[in-house]
């Protein structure tokens, strides 16, 4: 937050030229990307000078930001079951074979979601959705050693069947090792424990 490192700074011009930005940019928010009568947050295409209607994971982005009321939070997450499946929230509900639309699921928008959830007191969702995703990241661990850049968030594998874009489902990936900790950090010790059971179990079977 540049206005908060402006006033730890002792920039207290700066730090009012900051806050005046994020204002405006938050009315920006409300004015072009809320669509009260769907509940979602869209991205605005400046060329058309309209809004789209394409519903994407994106709609958690104000939350994270802290830039939607509260009655925009739960608006948003009455439609979270568009995007919520077995394996955390897919990108989209739009089947187009491309890596960034259904039925993928990827480590960065499941954090910036999850914590744009919590920001305003949806825990239980937070942590059911987070749960789901890093249950799946240890299942497919659990089978062939790898840690992925993305998931199949429907069949709860690490199999991909993208055809606009690069098809490689590609190992080893930094964010989703950082998520995975994440998430398990800010677990419910019950549920960090119940995690540790499920994979315990599935490895002795």
């Amino acid at each position: 937050d540049l206005e908060a490192i402006s006033t730890m700074l002792g920039r207290a011009k700066d730090a009012e030229e900051w806050k005046k930005r994020a204002e405006r940019r938050g009315a920006n928010v409300q004015k072009y990307f809320w669509d009260a009568q769907r509940g979602f947050f869209f991205d605005y295409n400046i060329d058309r000078n309209e809004r789209s209607t394409y519903e994407y994971i994106t709609t958690f982005y104000p939350l994270w930001a802290g830039a939607a009321t509260k009655e925009q939070a739960a608006a948003v997450m009455k439609n979270v079951g568009k995007l919520e499946q077995p394996g955390g929230l897919v990108m989209s509900p739009y089947e187009t074979e491309g890596q960034w639309d259904f039925p993928y699921a990827w480590a960065p928008t499941q954090l910036v979601a999850i914590e744009g959830m919590r920001k305003y007191g949806f825990n239980s969702d937070a942590d059911r959705i987070s749960y789901n995703f890093i249950s799946m990241v240890a299942e497919n661990f659990r089978h062939d050693g790898t840690i992925r850049e993305k998931y199949n968030a429907t069949t709860r594998s690490s199999e991909t069947a993208v055809k606009a874009g690069y098809n490689i489902n590609v190992v080893g990936f930094g964010w989703t090792n950082a998520v995975f900790l994440v998430f398990l950090h800010d677990l419910p010790q019950a549920m960090v424990e119940k995690l540790a059971e499920e994979q315990l179990h599935a490895m002795a079977n």
